[in-house]
Formats: structure tokens, C-alpha cells, sequence
């Protein structure tokens, strides 16, 4: 006696790749990011862009190969990117401070908190992307900075 599972054929490695569709975008608001959380996508429009630094590249070759590392030049800028429930400050490097202008809106995709000196910074690394869209249509609350709250590391005993 034939079973109804018995005639269905299991997909294999031969078939090809199994396409799985890819789910939607959760997209969170400036106010709920938190220390030491990731995969962040946000709406933001940039107030302001202040280069921190920039740094040319030196001119050395490795004197055991005689390789050539090519030259890169290290930019870092602080923005403060925000939306209509708060402000952050945004760590952009080397490309991503030409997309950082102020007065663009952006879409930023797995974004990341990172900590400096106690403080809340948001990021993106070379797994995030960052799009310029167009212009937002909510006004930015300035007075809800959260890379103004100083955190705290607690050790917890037992």
C-alpha cells in the first residue's frame, strides 16, 4: 500500500538551489536602539557631518615580498542622524562619508551600536549598506540625543 509521502520526491543538490524567499525589513526608530545590539535598519535624515579624521596613506612597501599595499586613504566622520523620535550620533568611514551630507535622508540597512567612551554609536560595516532615498517627510526631535546618555558597565555578583 502506497503512502501520499511516499510518491513526493525530496529536493536534492542536482535540482539546483532551493530559492527561499527573503523575509521584509523590520525598520526601528532612533529610540529603541539599545547598547550592544545589531541588524538595526533605519529611516534617517542627517543634521550635520564633522570630520574627525583624515588620514593619507604612507608610502612603505613590506621588505621581505617587495608587495605593494595599494594606497587608502582613512576617512572617519560624526553625524548626527535622527528621526521623528530622536538623535544619534553615526560613526561614517571612507565611502560612506561622501553618502553622509547634511540635509539627505537615508536608509540604513544592519547598522550596529557600537560603545565609545560610554556612549551609544551608531555604524555600518562592510555587511550593512547605506542608500540614499528620497526626502523624509517627519521633522527630526533634536532634543532626544542618545549618544548623550552615558552608559555604565556593572559587574553583577552572586
Amino acid at each position: 500500500m502506497a503512502t501520499r509521502n511516499a510518491n513526493r520526491r525530496r529536493p536534492s543538490a542536482a535540482d539546483g538551489p532551493v530559492k527561499t524567499p527573503m523575509r521584509k525589513p523590520v525598520f526601528v526608530n532612533v529610540e529603541q536602539l539599545t547598547p550592544g545590539t545589531s541588524g538595526h535598519n533605519l529611516t534617517v535624515k542627517v543634521l550635520n557631518s564633522t570630520t574627525v579624521l583624515e588620514k593619507k596613506p604612507r608610502n612603505t612597501t613590506s621588505s621581505l615580498t617587495g608587495f605593494r599595499r595599494p594606497p587608502l586613504n582613512t576617512r572617519i566622520a560624526e553625524c548626527l542622524v535622527g528621526d521623528e523620535t530622536g538623535t544619534i550620533l553615526f560613526t561614517a568611514r571612507n565611502e560612506q562619508v561622501d553618502v553622509m551630507k547634511p540635509e539627505t535622508t537615508v536608509i540604513l540597512r544592519n547598522a550596529k551600536i557600537d560603545m565609545f567612551k560610554g556612549s551609544m554609536r551608531l555604524g555600518v560595516d562592510k555587511w550593512g549598506r547605506i542608500e540614499e532615498t528620497k526626502p523624509a517627510d517627519f521633522t527630526v526631535k533634536e532634543d532626544n540625543n542618545l549618544s548623550l546618555v552615558e552608559y555604565e558597565l556593572v559587574s553583577v555578583e552572586e
